[in-house]
């Protein structure tokens, strides 16, 4: 009753925090913009009943199971007359301008200004159902404002300002190609092809295409594995779900098929792959919860960093480049990673005994001081990775509280990112200073001091004492 204070009960509790666990969805199948998509597919072959869109509270907009999904069902058929591919755009009114231009433009740049002169056209837009079920934005770096730019993990921001770049580049080296095309404009080139146009359809394409490879062609350079894929890539991704997903040459549809099944009135998924959180949000825009690839990268400024004071560490830097061993250096919830403690160890090793570095490489052992060194450098690195994300997930707090709505959204997606960080590199050093008790009180030895003479014995590289 209203206005009646009681204590609420644990059975109480117990049903609320599990109706709070249930995902809500609504149906989006009968609102205009998707009657007219499926219309729209519908007159191009595609029949399938098995899915409809639809909201759900804990991912947005996603494709729902009308019926119980079995193992290697069939979840989507699409006819490649329903595929967006360079074949349509060399096909369409857009197609002898770039056969006729003086160099082959690159696959995605066909497609990106297929689609900003699409959305341009509006109304006289075969492709205007699938256009206004895009997104009008994304929360991929390329859209990224300068602050939220500067609380990304170090590797991920220089990632994210290559991808910005590009983007950049893409629009003003091919502004005389954009120009040759104002014949089947009705507004100034300027004005249609904006870096900003060009942006959306830039990120439409990274995040939501399919592979599918086509045959080369006198008129596109490049790449060209690209397929939009209306309805389909409503299909959000999940790290544990299995699909099967290819062309099919021999009923001309990229199908899907269910390996995991999927339960009536839930959401069906994808999975683009065993990816970390790090390159979906590059690639795609989003974080994944409880996704079992990610990891915490450190980064090469890092390890020099921490390590400044080994007057061969140039050296040693340069000689794990030169093996390819200065990337893919992680830390997980379990620990440090094979390769990264692996780099540790030789970097705990003397210019003296640099005939032994290949060996460690290839897996020699240490002796036991080496090895507690190369732990507690881990350790040092994890905690200096910590306290960044901390000091991120603070700026992050602070941002949000006088941010618009755009910018609110990338600051959502990169917090995401960094508390799960938080919690890997939290898991992370629990484990590595269990191992550090492990051992005894004896100091680590110092890698830079090549006065001490050392030696080897037997399999372990170790110093003299």
């Amino acid at each position: 009753m209203r206005g009646h204070g009681h204590r609420v009960g644990r059975a109480a509790r117990k049903r609320r925090q599990k109706s709070e666990s249930i995902v809500q969805s609504v149906s989006l199948c009968h609102q205009p913009q998707y009657v007219k998509l499926m219309k729209f597919l519908h007159q191009r072959g595609f029949t399938s009943t098995l899915l409809q869109p639809a909201l759900f509270s804990d991912t947005g907009r996603g494709l729902q199971a009308l019926r119980n999904v079995k193992t290697g069902h069939m979840l989507i058929s699409l006819p490649e007359s329903c595929l967006l591919t360079t074949s349509t755009v060399l096909d369409s009114y857009l197609g002898q301008y770039i056969k006729s231009w003086k160099s082959r433009l690159s696959p995605l740049l066909a497609l990106c200004v297929f689609l900003v002169c699409e959305r341009h056209r509006g109304e006289a837009s075969d492709w205007l159902p699938y256009i206004d079920t895009l997104p009008t934005s994304y929360t991929c770096p390329a859209y990224f404002a300068d602050d939220v730019m500067a609380v990304l993990p170090t590797g991920v921001r220089r990632q994210a300002v290559e991808q910005r770049e590009a983007v950049r580049d893409m629009h003003s080296s091919n502004q005389e190609f954009f120009r040759s095309l104002q014949p089947i404009l009705s507004l100034p080139v300027a004005e249609v092809l904006t870096y900003e146009a060009l942006r959306w359809a830039w990120c439409s394409i990274n995040t939501r295409s399919v592979f599918m490879s086509h045959p080369p062609n006198d008129f596109l350079s490049g790449q060209n594995n690209y397929a939009l894929a209306p309805f389909l890539d409503l299909l959000n991704h999940r790290p544990d779900v299995q699909v099967k997903a290819n062309f099919n040459d021999a009923t001309r549809c990229y199908e899907i098929k269910s390996i995991s099944g999927t339960l009536r009135y839930q959401q069906a998924f994808i999975n683009y792959g065993s990816h970390d959180n790090q390159r979906l949000l590059l690639e795609y825009g989003f974080v994944a919860s409880s996704n079992p690839h990610s990891v915490v990268y450190v980064d090469t400024g890092l390890l020099c960093e921490v390590l400044r004071g080994d007057r061969s560490l140039d050296q040693k830097i340069k000689f794990l480049r030169d093996n390819n061993f200065l990337h893919n250096l992680t830390l997980s919830a379990e620990g440090p990673s094979w390769r990264l403690m692996t780099a540790l160890r030789l970097l705990s090793l003397p210019q003296t005994l640099y005939q032994q570095w290949k060996a460690v490489l290839l897996g020699q052992a240490l002796c036991e001081e080496r090895e507690r060194w190369s732990i507690q450098t881990a350790q040092t690195l994890c905690q200096r990775l910590l306290q960044d994300t901390h000091r991120a997930l603070d700026k992050i707090s602070h941002l949000l509280q006088r941010c618009d709505q755009s910018v609110r959204e990338q600051l959502e997606v990169v917090r995401s990112l960094r508390q799960e960080e938080k919690c890997i590199l939290g898991s992370c050093l629990e484990t590595l200073q269990g191992s550090q008790r492990q051992s005894d009180d004896t100091l680590p030895c110092q890698p830079d001091i090549d006065a001490v003479s050392r030696h080897v014995i037997g399999a372990q590289v170790c110093p003299s004492l």
